[in-house]
């Protein structure tokens, strides 16, 4: 991947720049996301979100980088920012005592078989810390060079090697690691990533049939998913509280409210 020259680097960007701006790095911006997010849907919200940021913060566009970077950060962030902690992610720490351990070792044709299986492969790099899996998937999958993801996550070079090398050791230890999760999850319908999905619509009754049927079997009798459900029927509640709350106008309010339209009939 080249630097493109750029075009826009006077200090900041006017509107007419800032279109042209949005034409030429949508497709590249795009790209960028769905390498880092691994979903179509998501990788546009993404896309949509840099753009509205970076108009908000055109004036303080100085050409320092190059209009394509600046906007890589941006996104690169925002991912950051979206990214949470599920329970499911390894911790890095945990990894790298394994890796120093001289009697840490794996099995490598079971790890290789594993990747080459697409779920497997996916769910393993689920699992890694948002950070080290986009250094992975940008450097092994998008083809960057360490610079550039170093250039385009506002990072320096050392920090990006230690990323994408930190990424490796997890991903192949998650890999390694399939057998037991798989065991624990044995004759449970559907991977945990797809019930998840779907837990929103089944909370406000919009999922049916043979996709409801094999949600509720997920959630008796997966070992981890039931707690998130609960959560987020527990945070529903608290928010529909909020609003039968909200709902109740305040006496004094009610009165003064009164008093002002009684003063507006005589005038």
């Amino acid at each position: 991947m080249s630097e493109r020259s750029n075009p826009h680097a006077a200090s900041g960007l006017d509107p007419a720049a800032f279109e042209a701006l949005v034409a030429s790095e949508s497709p590249a911006l795009y790209r960028f996301a769905l390498a880092l997010v691994r979903n179509p849907d998501a990788a546009e919200e993404l896309v949509q979100e840099t753009f509205v940021r970076a108009y908000e913060r055109r004036s303080g566009f100085r050409g320092e980088s190059s209009a394509a970077t600046w906007l890589h950060r941006i996104l690169h962030n925002l991912a950051v920012d979206r990214a949470r902690r599920t329970g499911r992610e390894i911790a890095v720490d945990d990894v790298e005592a394994l890796w120093r351990d001289d009697n840490y070792s794996v099995d490598a044709a079971t790890v290789v078989e594993r990747a080459q299986t697409r779920d497997e492969l996916e769910d393993a790099l689920v699992r890694l810390p948002f950070i080290y899996r986009a250094a992975v998937l940008l450097h092994d999958v998008a083809e960057w060079t360490v610079a550039e993801i170093a250039e385009r996550s506002g990072i320096d070079l050392a920090a990006a090697k230690q990323r994408l090398r930190r990424g490796r050791m997890m991903l192949v230890t998650a890999l390694a690691a399939g057998a037991e999760r798989r065991e624990a999850l044995t004759g449970v319908p559907l991977r945990c990533w797809d019930a998840r999905r779907d837990v929103s619509d089944y909370l406000d009754g919009e999922l049916t049939g043979e996709r409801r049927r094999l949600l509720e079997q997920h959630l008796a009798s997966c070992p981890t998913c039931p707690p998130l459900y609960a959560a987020l029927v527990g945070v529903k509640a608290e928010l529909g509280g909020l609003r039968d709350r909200d709902s109740v106008v305040k006496p004094a309010l009610a009165e003064r409210i009164s008093r002002e339209l009684s003063g507006r009939r005589y005038t």
